[in-house]
């Protein structure tokens, strides 16, 4: 793979290049063109459309930020990007609701844990209520716990619409049915080839590849540091969606980048039960079935994979069960919804969360963003990066505007 010149505009089939056509990808494009009108941007996407695997296979839930360490990026972006979908949700008439959700103790183990959250709502400029059993019923009829928080800026929205229209008005060129086969990184700019055999030749390379993203930064010379690490998460669908009225979460192990199992009431009126969190088969393991040998060696000879699992065998134990028994599942779920049972549950679509583990088995925490010459990785984006997509993107598109041409830049990120 080859490219001419060494520098004129002619040279270059665009000034950005971003490889991800997911929410983050389509965010970027936005806010690429919209702080610096007039910069070329070309998407390239392998599937047929936008947001096919993490944006469009999840609860839905536009996330308050009340989890996140305070000062983090997820912290930041989730509390500023949750009052900015539902704005742009409602500026293009996407299906939005603003519904609130409670976070539940159902034992005394966890009331720690619940207080500690409520304090770190407040650092996070989250408003919380706190609620004993007999206000939890007047939110949840059918919910039962020890203590509770309302948590009033939580939503739920549909986030591949909003990718979607983000495609749309950024005026990008978006590409689909075009995955990336190599990379040439030159002192002039970047070439890539797609598996259709297309070149684009671009200025800036911005990896938003999501489940793909390591490897994306691999192809592009990169070390990550980093491996995604696919967990599916699976979910049930509550045959009577009467017995929850919105979103109903349990107390989360800090210890676990994973919220549990949980109640989500969506913008559809249906109630997602879930999801079970164990690890898939494939980067795109949607189901037990969804076997690739070579994405599941990936995945087996990084040492951090090892290490997560013989740290946390126990809790992935409890994960597998419950994936495995529908009865051990509703037995978990009946913890916030005793009225429950296995006949009010029907399997629903799962989805795959890319969970970057770095060589010694941490977790990323973060959101994680990383810059090489004319790149920009973005190598760890789960969840609530749907949520905060549009102050990622813009974070995103800063760094890329200023690889691109560092004294215009400055003066567009700060207008």
């Amino acid at each position: 793979m080859t490219a001419s010149g060494q520098g004129s505009v002619h040279d270059f089939d665009c000034d950005v290049l971003v490889i991800g056509g997911g929410i983050i990808g389509l965010s970027t494009a936005h806010a690429l063109t919209r702080a610096a009108p007039g910069t070329r941007v070309i998407v390239l996407e392998k599937e047929a459309g936008p947001a096919r695997h993490q944006t469009g296979r999840n609860s839905g839930v536009i996330h308050s930020g009340i989890y996140y360490r305070p000062g983090s990026l997820k912290a930041r972006f989730a509390v500023r990007g949750a009052a900015e979908m539902v704005k742009f949700c409602a500026e293009y008439g996407i299906a939005h609701k603003v519904t609130g959700k409670l976070i539940v103790a159902t034992g005394k183990d966890e009331l720690p844990r619940l207080h500690a959250l409520v304090q770190r709502g407040r650092e996070n400029g989250i408003p919380v209520r706190e609620l004993g059993p007999a206000q939890i019923m007047e939110y949840e009829p059918e919910v039962r716990g020890l203590a509770a928080i309302h948590v009033g800026t939580t939503g739920v929205c549909d986030f591949g619409a909003v990718a979607a229209q983000l495609g749309a008005a950024s005026g990008a060129d978006v590409r689909y049915g075009e995955e990336v086969a190599a990379i040439d990184r030159r002192s002039w700019g970047v070439a890539v080839r797609t598996a259709s055999g297309a070149v684009v030749r671009a200025r800036v390379l911005v990896n938003c590849a999501g489940l793909h993203c390591d490897r994306v930064a691999r192809l592009a010379g990169d070390d990550p540091g980093m491996r995604i690490v696919p967990f599916r998460g699976e979910y049930y669908e509550l045959t009577d969606p009467s017995l929850v009225r919105g979103l109903v979460y349990p107390v989360p192990d800090p210890a676990f980048p994973f919220l549990g199992v949980h109640l989500t009431r969506g913008i559809d009126g249906g109630v997602h039960v879930g999801p079970n969190a164990v690890p898939a088969l494939a980067r795109e393991g949607y189901s037990w079935s969804a076997v690739r040998p070579r994405e599941l060696a990936e995945t087996l000879s990084w040492p951090g994979s090892w290490r997560i699992a013989r740290r946390h065998w126990r809790y992935g134990a409890g994960e597998l069960h419950r994936s495995l028994s529908k009865r051990a599942f509703t037995t978990a779920v009946r913890r916030l919804l005793p009225a429950v049972s296995e006949t009010d549950l029907r399997p629903a679509a799962a989805g795959v969360r890319a969970q970057a583990v770095l060589r010694d088995g941490t977790l990323a925490d973060d959101f994680l963003i990383r810059e090489a010459p004319r790149t920009v990785h973005v190598l760890n984006a789960p969840s609530p990066a749907a949520t905060a997509s549009l102050p990622i993107g813009r974070e995103v598109a800063r760094r890329a505007l200023t690889a691109l041409t560092p004294g215009r830049v400055a003066g567009a990120a700060r207008s």
